[in-house]
Formats: structure tokens, C-alpha cells, sequence
């Protein structure tokens, strides 16, 4: 199925590795001219040309820290100033240190809140009005299902998620009118480089080995697995195209059915 995407200009987030990094090679896939900004500019790069020499696609990666505004509205420009435009906003750079209440601190809930909600805030604020200039474009949300499906040991990345969800339907609502197209894409446990730390975390929270928490993580899907970066992928590139083009305001779960009540 042609996707309706070449030649459309995309900025992926987070864009150097897991879901991120596949996001891009879907999108660079089907002819889509792909920025990437991560954190790290020589991971970035690598990444860059990987993509580029795998899809024939040109990528570029600009480096910044989504932390800080500045960084966001160069990684916007630098962008702009690469392309001409910008049609396709995946936001999906950012994670949130997990833990139960009494163990989080100050700190922890000002690292979820400001990379994994105020970093998609501050991008969707530096590309809406490329967008209103060029008569709409498509913003997907990689956020997660603990929005939806909170849980006590995930709490501050629970919040944070929430807000993204609250932030997409409200967007939706307000720019659907200008074409341009807001959605969430929620996945539950996906195999990226995070997830060793991810799960390493569970086990010490839980005081079990990694391998029982793994076997636990996977007990909780009922396809007995945990989701693939690319099927992440798969679902977000379809999302950010004309294909799509009704989509707006969704908030779709990507988890296989998981019950976290599972991980008890």
C-alpha cells in the first residue's frame, strides 16, 4: 500500500535508537525526507547515516536537548532551514524514572514532567505554526500505556503520559479545524535499549531476579511477548499519513491486551 508520504518532510524526536530510530527508518522507507534530534550528537549521527545508506533516504540529525527550549526551537529551525518545512512531528524523545511514591523525589517528578511532557510541549509549540503556514500536517505522540493503565511502581511516568493524552485530544480538537492532525500512540513494554533498565528496575522493586520479572512482564500480554520496536513503527507511520486522514484525536493502545495487575 503506498502510504501517500514521499517527498514529506518528518521530524522524529528521540530519533537516534529504539522506537524512535525505527520510527525514521519507516518513515525514510516510504520516501519521507527525515530530521532526527537526540541528545547525543555523535550517536545521532551514526544513526543518520545508518538510515540514510539502508533507505536511500536523506536524514538529517541535529542535536539538542529537549529540556531546554532554546535547543527546541534550533532543532525547529535547523529543520525548516534543511527542508523548507516541516509535515510530520513524531514526538517520542523522553522517559520517566519509575518508582513508587515514597521513594520518588522532587527531582524525579521534575525530570518525568519535563522531558516527557513539557519536551513534547515545547515541540509541538516550535512546529504549529510551520504547520498553520502550510495548511495543516500530522503530529503523533509516542506516550505509553501507563497514561491509561497506571500503576503504582510506574507513577511519575503515569502522570506524565496522562498529560500527554489530555494535551493530544485538546490539540486535536483546536487544530483539526487547520488540518492539522493529533494523535497518541500508546505501546506497553517494547524490546529497546531501555528496556534492560526498565525491567532491572522492577525486579528491585519487587525484590525478585530480572529473569522472574522479565517472565512476569511477558505473563502480563497475552501474546506472551513484548512488542518490537518496528511494530511501534509500523502503526506511527501510518498514523503520519494520508492514509490516515480522518485520525484525529486518537488514542491508540499498542500492548498486546497487557494487564499490569499482572506484575504484582
Amino acid at each position: 500500500m503506498d502510504l501517500g508520504l514521499k517527498g514529506q518532510v518528518a521530524l522524529v524526536t528521540g530519533g537516534s535508537k529504539g522506537i524512535g530510530k525505527a520510527v525514521a527508518r519507516g518513515l525514510a522507507q516510504e520516501g519521507v525526507r527525515v530530521a532526527i534530534c537526540a541528545r547525543s550528537k555523535a550517536s545521532l549521527e551514526e544513526a543518520a547515516q545508518e538510515l540514510g545508506k539502508a533507505t536511500g533516504a536523506e536524514v538529517f540529525a541535529v542535536a539538542g536537548d529537549l529540556t531546554r527550549p532554546d535547543d527546541v526551537q534550533r532543532i525547529v529551525d535547523a529543520t525548516v532551514s534543511r527542508f523548507g518545512r516541516i509535515d510530520v512531528l513524531v514526538n517520542n524523545a523522553g522517559a520517566a524514572p519509575g518508582g513508587e511514591i515514597l521513594d520518588l523525589t522532587e527531582e524525579d517528578w521534575q525530570k518525568a514532567l519535563q522531558l516527557k511532557f513539557m519536551g513534547y510541549v515545547r515541540c509541538i509549540k516550535a512546529v504549529i505554526p510551520h504547520m498553520q503556514r502550510q495548511g495543516g500536517g500530522r503530529i503523533v505522540n509516542i506516550v505509553g500505556n501507563d497514561g491509561v493503565k497506571p500503576i503504582g511502581i510506574e507513577l511519575s511516568p503515569s502522570a506524565a503520559n496522562a498529560a500527554d493524552l489530555a494535551m493530544t485530544i485538546a490539540l486535536a480538537e483546536q487544530y483539526g479545524r487547520q488540518n492539522i492532525l493529533v494523535n497518541a500512540i500508546n505501546p506497553g513494554p517494547v524490546a529497546t535499549e531501555r528496556w534492560g533498565q526498565l525491567i532491572g528496575g522492577i525486579a528491585r522493586m519487587r525484590k525478585i531476579s530480572v529473569d522472574e520479572a522479565q517472565q512476569r512482564a511477558e505473563r502480563s500480554i497475552p501474546l506472551g511477548r513484548i512488542c518490537t520496536p518496528e511494530e511501534v513503527a509500523n502503526v506511527a507511520v501510518f498514523v503520519a499519513s494520508p492514509r490516515a486522514s480522518f485520525m484525529n484525536g486518537a488514542i491508540i493502545t499498542l500492548d498486546g491486551g497487557q494487564r499490569k495487575a499482572l506484575l504484582d
